[in-house]
């Protein structure tokens, strides 16, 4: 992945749980977001990693390759320094880089405004009569 310009800390540190509920109102909806959020992340480097080893792949194995591939070492150290996925999700979600939604709360709404439709509907036409 490509180093960020507010690239997260390596560390865990204690957070304010307030923040964590200002975007979706609760805050496990907050953790169920950044988890998923975070299995995108493991699942884009983890692709990413196999693409860049996959580079040093060879036909052909002698044993001196296997114990001197120092680039191959260094992509794998890159890796393991990295932030984890879920120190990445948490950055991005106080950044407001992640967009969310909830297609449960959605239908929800949607239900209630054409109920409120249907009402207006229902009082003009007595209206008239």
């Amino acid at each position: 992945m490509e180093a960020k310009k507010n690239r997260p800390i390596n560390t865990t540190i204690t957070r304010n749980t307030a923040e964590f509920s200002k975007g979706t109102g609760n805050i496990y909806e907050t953790v169920a977001m950044l988890s998923k959020r975070s299995n995108q992340i493991a699942s884009d480097m983890k692709r990413e990693l196999h693409k860049k080893i996959e580079e040093f792949a060879s036909s052909i194995d002698t044993m001196d390759e296997i114990y001197e591939n120092r680039e191959q070492i260094e992509v794998v150290r890159h890796y393991e320094q990295m932030p984890k996925p879920t120190l990445q999700a948490i950055q991005e979600y106080l950044d407001d880089e992640i967009y969310y939604r909830n297609p449960a709360k959605e239908d929800q709404n949607m239900q209630r405004l054409e109920a409120m439709e249907n009402e207006a509907i229902a009082e003009g036409v007595t209206e008239k009569q």
